[in-house]
């Protein structure tokens, strides 16, 4: 599916998010036409899909359903376009749901869990982020520190591990819960852990440093 900046002339980040995330989705979002899940409501039920659980994926859709944002650094990019679906039960308990298809063939799914956290489906249910905003949080993150940065260095597979964060501080906005952001005093880092963690996979551990931030670098609003 292709769009241009005409299909969401007065796109407005989300209430809730940092002025940061909000700007990075004003200026770099799609907002297309979403799909109505909530007529699916009565062939769900009949599934023996709970009625909350409808409710949690007709909310998700009303507020991000049809979002559209560039590529994320990892995940073969993320979500192509954010999208709810059907709910279905969770390997790990409770109920989940489809964030959003995939941009290339993968081995796994993006899912928003019985608890609102933004992961994905492996071989193991994985928890990236507390919450689809954190998720956004840290597509804008990356975006500014790339922006800023004066060098980015990509560590991979056990060097990760040997990255010294003493002195560094969790970036609280991105709700980092297998993946985290952490703030130093010019340079932030980016880990990413999910594919290693779902896939039982540490090969596929990965870091970003991006260094030579200044103040606006390091927080950006």
């Amino acid at each position: 599916m292709t769009a241009d900046r005409s299909s969401s002339p007065d796109l407005v980040g989300p209430v809730g998010l940092s002025r940061r995330a909000q700007r990075y989705i004003e200026a770099n979002g799609l907002r297309l036409p979403r799909r109505d899940i909530r007529r699916h409501r009565g062939a769900w039920f009949a599934q023996g899909i709970p009625a909350a659980e409808a409710d949690r994926a007709a909310a998700f859709q009303e507020r991000w359903g049809g979002l559209a944002l560039p590529p994320a650094p990892c995940y073969e990019g993320g979500p192509r376009i954010l999208d709810a679906d059907c709910p279905e039960r969770s390997a790990a308990g409770g109920w989940s749901f489809p964030a959003g298809d995939c941009r290339v063939s993968m081995a796994y799914g993006f899912l928003i869990g019985p608890d609102g956290a933004f992961g994905i489906d492996a071989e193991r249910w994985t928890s990236l982020h507390a919450s689809t905003e954190g998720w956004v949080e840290s597509l804008a993150l990356a975006a500014h520190a790339r922006r800023w940065a004066e060098s980015i260095t990509r560590i991979t597979g056990e060097g990760v591990d040997s990255l010294d964060l003493d002195g560094y501080e969790p970036v609280p906005e991105v709700q980092g819960l297998t993946d985290t952001w952490w703030r130093g005093k010019d340079s932030l880092i980016a880990l990413y852990r999910g594919e290693a963690v779902g896939l039982d996979a540490p090969q596929c551990l990965e870091a970003h440093v991006y260094a030579g931030l200044d103040e606006w670098g390091l927080y950006g609003g």
